[in-house]
């Protein structure tokens, strides 16, 4: 799938502007892991981890500021056109995309799969990124940067879900893939809902309305225009309000 969407990364990535702007989301979804990572080290009982943790939502702390930076050198050079956004999450996600770090009861291996599955994806992605970018030097310098701080956050998570759940380490994983799976085909399913529906009323709009609207000129022709003068024996009363 990655090799069929290299045509469109190079157009997500060849214009300056949307760039700026790819990276600059890039940013968002950084900082917000990191607030996550941080929240993970406050509920982890494993000394280990926490530390661990911490040191990660640091470097996602640093990338957030990288791309940050990058994409404001990259918009104060080439500012976007009036009204126009970035792209699609799902034509060049970020290190999550639209998942979200996942908090909750279970321990620490449910969330250090969900980790090791997103890094190792994210190392994927920004490699493929990294080529993307066709010319530009520095967004190209700041990928490989990024990308040294994700083999490790990809290798140190499944070490650690080794660590403390060796059991279930295959099976979590796995339950975490198909997890996303199942996440992408609901965007999926509601982009293609939203298409079809958008087609729909534009059929409704061009094959019902016609015919309405034809039907009411044909009757408005039919009434009289202006002020109409009524019989004498209309039995109207002209002194009251009806």
């Amino acid at each position: 799938m990655r090799a069929l969407l290299k045509p469109v990364q190079r157009w997500v990535w060849g214009d300056a502007a949307r760039r700026g702007l790819r990276l600059l989301r890039f940013s968002e979804v950084e900082a917000d892991g990191g607030r996550d990572l941080v929240r993970a080290a406050e509920l982890t009982s494993d000394p280990r981890l926490r530390k661990l943790y911490l040191r990660h939502a640091g470097d996602e702390r640093r990338h957030a500021d990288i791309f940050r930076t990058r994409a404001l050198e990259l918009l104060r050079a080439h500012p976007p056109a009036a009204g126009e956004a970035p792209q699609r999450d799902w034509l060049a996600p970020g290190e999550r995309g639209l998942d979200d770090v996942e908090i909750g009861p279970g321990g620490d291996a449910p969330l250090l799969a969900f980790l090791h599955l997103s890094e190792a994806n994210a190392a994927r992605d920004f490699a493929v990124y990294r080529d993307a970018v066709g010319a530009d030097d520095a967004t190209r310098a700041v990928f490989e940067r990024i990308l040294r701080d994700e083999v490790f956050h990809m290798n140190y998570t499944k070490r650690e879900l080794e660590r403390v759940s060796p059991a279930r380490a295959k099976g979590l994983i796995w339950r975490a893939r198909l997890k996303r799976v199942w996440k992408a085909y609901l965007r999926f399913a509601v982009g293609l809902a939203g298409i079809i529906g958008g087609v729909i009323l534009t059929l409704q709009y061009f094959i019902l309305l016609p015919p309405f609207a034809w039907i009411s000129k044909r009757a408005a022709r039919r009434e009289a225009q202006g002020w109409v003068e009524l019989p004498a024996d209309a039995g109207q009363d002209l002194r009251g309000q009806y």
